[in-house]
């Protein structure tokens, strides 16, 4: 069955499918990747609430630098993810796109270009199961495509 898994992941990652960090990574790590595009290489990310922190591993695969295709992580509840990336926008490149201090931020990374690649972990101890959020770019003009689910579970 394992076999049957891997190969299956295997396949569906090498024809381009998105795959949840959750079926390909242990449950309080993950290992993303960004390129030259609009699209994280996952859609959907579940953790468990027994991990004291989360970590995320951000590769960006492209080529271009930071201030012409950057990208970084944001987690924030679902329902502040516009007001977080309007903000952003303001704080600029220098500050990674996110106002510090900002309390909706509830992570993130600073924004990475071609070749580069970051690594982060906060904990779990502030989210909540069956809270909605989500996690995206806050590079001005990528949030809109470059978002997914942040799915909490006991």
């Amino acid at each position: 069955m394992k076999t049957m898994i891997k190969v299956m992941l295997c396949v569906g990652v090498g024809m381009g499918f998105s795959v949840t960090a959750s079926l390909a990574q242990a449950a309080c790590s993950f290992d993303l990747e960004v390129g030259d595009y609009l699209k994280f290489s996952a859609v959907d990310i579940n953790v468990e609430k027994s991990c004291e922190s989360i970590t995320v591993n951000l590769t960006h695969v492209g080529k271009l630098p930071a201030n012409v295709m950057g990208h970084n992580w944001v987690l924030t509840k679902t329902s502040d993810i516009d007001a977080v990336a309007t903000s952003g926008i303001q704080a600029g490149l220098a500050a990674n796109y996110v106002v510090t201090g900002d309390s909706r931020v509830l992570a993130a990374s600073s924004v990475i270009g071609g070749g580069q690649s970051t690594s982060f972990s906060f904990p779990t101890a502030g989210l909540t199961e069956g809270e909605d959020y989500m996690f995206f770019c806050s590079v001005p003009g990528h949030s809109y495509n470059m978002r997914g689910m942040f799915i909490v579970a006991e």
